[in-house]
This record gives structure tokens, C-alpha cells and sequence, in this order.
């Protein structure tokens, strides 16, 4: 199934929020330290409420080691920068869309190791900055989960 990485995330509830939207959708969670907070931090469990135990939750001490872990699965970083969007991309059941930092996304050196192609952008009306990391991440796995026709749902 698809998976998420979050790049050093800094805000629990975001983090809490993914973990209960990978438990219902399948996807795996990809957690890169250093995190800006506690995983047992009492707002990220109590926005995962008791799905932590449904989801499949993995850290890595650093990009290269969560890299590592993921070799062989094409990698789209999410990002405000990118041109083409998951809406008109192709997306496979075992693509990897990796976002970045709440408060400043991918570093450049990272966000330098995506080509265009694989630079998403979800689609919103000009001026905005972003959505919230939480959301970005539910739209991007939903649409993804859409194009192969929601397999394994009920």
C-alpha cells in the first residue's frame, strides 16, 4: 500500500491525525527524527486516539536510513514548489509522498533529490501558502487510494 513520510514533524496533532488516517486507509506511516515532540506526546495520542495500535508506524533516525528503508518505491515529494499534481499523475499502490516540516517544508538538499515529475502539488486557489500537513496528507492518500480504485476498502 501507499505510505507517508513526514519529515521531521513538529506538531503532534498533525502526526496523531495521520496515524488514524493510515490505520483506516492502509498506508504505511513514515516518521524521519528528529521529531519536535514526544511520540507519546498526550495531543498526538489523543488525535490518533486508539489507532496507534492499527497502524503500521516506522522512524528512522534520518532521511538516508528511511531511504534505505523504502528503496525500489517511487518517491513524490508534496510540496508548494512542485508543478504536476496527483490529480494528473498516475499514481501506484506502492508510491511513497514524502512531506516536509510544518513551518518550512523540505529542505532544499532534499527537495533537490526530486525531479519535476516527481514534485506534487495539490491543486488551491491562488495566494493561498498551504494546507494544513494533516489534510495535504489525507487529500494526497485518498486520491491515490481512488486511482486503484480504493482496493482493500469495504
Amino acid at each position: 500500500m501507499f505510505a507517508v513520510v513526514l519529515f521531521q514533524p513538529e506538531i503532534p496533532p498533525n502526526t496523531g491525525n495521520i496515524i488514524r488516517m493510515c490505520a483506516n486507509s492502509g498506508a504505511e506511516l513514515h516518521l524521519v527524527e528528529p521529531l519536535g515532540f514526544n511520540i507519546s506526546d498526550k495531543s498526538c495520542r489523543r488525535a490518533g486516539l486508539d489507532y496507534h495500535e492499527y497502524a503500521r508506524v516506522m522512524r528512522h533516525a534520518d532521511w538516508a536510513a528511511c531511504k534505505r528503508a523504502l528503496t525500489g518505491r517511487r518517491l513524490f515529494a508534496m510540496t508548494t514548489k512542485g508543478n504536476a499534481s496527483p490529480y494528473d499523475t498516475t499514481l501506484q499502490e506502492s508510491d511513497v509522498f514524502v512531506f516536509g516540516r510544518e513551518t518550512s517544508g523540505l529542505p532544499p538538499e532534499i527537495m533537490a533529490e526530486f525531479g519535476e515529475a516527481n514534485r506534487l502539488r495539490l491543486p488551491m486557489l491562488p495566494g493561498q501558502r498551504s494546507l494544513n500537513l494533516s489534510n495535504a496528507a489525507a487529500v494526497t492518500v485518498f486520491e491515490a487510494w481512488r486511482q486503484i480504485g480504493f482496493r482493500g476498502a469495504r
